[in-house]
């Protein structure tokens, strides 16, 4: 006898086939049989009639280690289907932390993760001591934690000697379990390394079989030149990367999507091993103080603020961004365009813009932006409306262009309910199947589980999820073509997505009738070692 079968329901695999109506059966943590009308019997049979029954889905780029040890539920995704998060992105990770670091790396992080609390740690006992959670966690090490436990926040080259302990912490982390290297070339310290030094590291990679993920250099008006960065290391490496969120931020670059995908396309198609992800929304965030040039956060959080506070920095980073726009985001119509999201000090501006604030105040636009920063110590996290519509949709309605939300997991109550955070972190893979295939119809139903189950798993080397098959770990997600929706909104971010009715995380029903069983069956997934 079976512990669980899902009856007739319309079967998307996750290899982009059509669909066909079958029963899924489920014992233990695998699936055991896929077939219409089958005659097996259960423990517990749920009715998926008129339903997709898909594989759990994949968010390929997260960073909801800053939040799963307070929120272990995962509810803002695993309401959405996702069964499984990979962590450790765009070069921020909360490991290692070598003796007496754990306040410099909690201080550097703090406003992405504010509120989780920081210890001195080996990468290893990190996972060894990484709470229970209702999805699958797969870590990576950041390259910008590798820096800071290195290098620090100089604005120089890394040594030989400490090159060297970069690399000996990575191949600690691999040794561990983590899946690969992210990093995140947009802001110090890993603005400050050049492409040698992560060739090097690559090459470490590529050694252990472990895998490269990575936020580009600029996202803005030198996007084109980073992609290239990014495909000129699985060329000159081997090691497969994942070029993150991929999008054309800034006014300059609006209209240039076809361009952009066409010159990664063909390095696909010469056999160069990379794949990229997206989240399907105009808008991005990051700490408001990273879309200040970076050479202004040299030396850390403290001298950054000491120098916020001098005209003459105010006016040469005023020169700086009318030259070339935001750091990372390019041109920006105005400060309207920029939202903040978290003002720990002053949160009766969550929600408004800087633009609307600095009005309010009388203000100069760019002294309201660094006033939050100094009163924030750095901490104020905003949202950047940055990209064109067209190029958002032209990104996601290419097949191979995987989803990542690039979001924490969030719940409407608790401590992770404060703010005003992105949408996405509520509805990036309902916001796919939802407004992206039902209603534009940039792709079918198959292609966009595929990007989302299958696509996902091929570029994580993966052959055990991501798919229905038997053999395949029971992760599923029973969802309602016609209903599945995103209902977060800028303005009234902490709702959860619609239209998931069941999903089931290692054989283990989480959401039941659309509701939370509080079951926690998630698993740490370890890259294996290569013998």
């Amino acid at each position: 006898m079976d512990d669980l079968i899902i009856r007739g329901g319309r079967v998307l695999d996750g290899t982009g086939a059509p669909g066909r109506e079958a029963d899924v059966a489920i014992a233990g943590a695998r699936i055991t049989e896929i077939a219409p009308g089958s005659t097996r019997t259960a423990k517990r049979e749920i009715d998926a009639r008129g339903q997709v029954v898909a594989p759990g889905f994949i968010d390929i780029h997260t960073h909801s280690d800053y939040t799963l040890p307070l929120n272990p539920r995962a509810e803002s995704k695993i309401r959405q289907g996702v069964t499984t998060e990979v962590v450790g992105n765009c070069g921020f990770s909360i490991a290692p932390a070598l003796p007496g670091t754990s306040a410099m790396l909690k201080e550097y992080l703090s406003a992405s993760a504010p509120w989780l609390p920081m210890k001195d740690t080996s990468f290893a006992d990190y996972l060894d001591t990484y709470p229970a959670t209702s999805v699958n966690v797969v870590p990576q090490v950041g390259h910008n934690t590798l820096r800071l436990m290195t290098v620090g926040m100089a604005r120089r080259a890394a040594t030989a000697e400490e090159l060297q302990q970069m690399a000996s912490l990575l191949e600690e982390a691999l040794a561990a379990g983590a899946l690969g290297l992210s990093s995140g070339l947009f802001t110090a310290p890993g603005a400050n390394a050049a492409p040698e030094e992560i060739h090097t590291l690559a090459r470490i990679l590529k050694k252990h079989g472990a895998r490269y993920s990575t936020h580009i250099r600029d996202e803005g008006p030198g996007v084109f030149e980073a992609v290239r960065e990014a495909i000129d290391v699985a060329r000159q490496t081997g090691v497969h990367v994942q070029i993150a969120h991929l999008k054309l931020s800034g006014m300059d670059n609006w209209g240039r999507a076809k361009v952009l995908l066409d010159e990664i396309a063909a390095a696909r198609a010469q056999g160069i091993p990379v794949d990229c992800d997206q989240y399907p929304y105009d808008t991005g965030t990051n700490p408001l103080r990273n879309l200040l040039p970076s050479w202004v956060q040299e030396g850390g959080v403290g001298p950054m603020l000491e120098r916020l506070k001098e005209e003459s920095v105010r006016a040469r980073l005023r020169a700086d961004i009318d030259r070339a726009g935001l750091n990372n985001f390019g041109r920006i119509p105005s400060w309207d365009a920029v939202r903040v999201a978290i003002s720990a000090s002053q949160p009766g501006i969550n929600g408004r813009t800087i633009g609307d604030v600095a009005r309010e105040r009388r203000l100069d636009a760019f002294d309201q932006v660094c006033d939050c920063i100094l009163s924030d110590k750095g901490h104020t996290r905003i949202l950047v409306t940055s990209m064109a519509e067209e190029d958002v949709n032209a990104i996601t309605g290419t097949p191979w262009i995987l989803v990542g939300s690039d979001g924490n997991s969030l719940a409407t109550e608790g401590i992770t309910s404060q703010g005003m955070p992105h949408p996405r972190f509520y509805g990036t893979h309902t916001r796919v199947l939802g407004a992206c295939v039902r209603d534009l119809r940039l792709l079918s139903l198959e292609q966009a589980v595929h990007k989302m189950t299958g696509g996902s798993a091929e570029a994580l080397g993966w052959t055990e999820r991501g798919w229905l098959k038997p053999g395949c770990f029971a992760d599923v997600t029973v969802f309602d073509p016609a209903r599945i929706a995103d209902v977060a909104t800028y303005e009234s971010p902490h709702q959860y997505a619609t239209g998931v009715s069941t999903v089931v995380v290692n054989g283990e029903v989480v959401i039941d009738g659309g509701e939370h069983t509080g079951a926690l069956p998630g698993r740490m997934i370890r890259r294996p070692t290569l013998h």
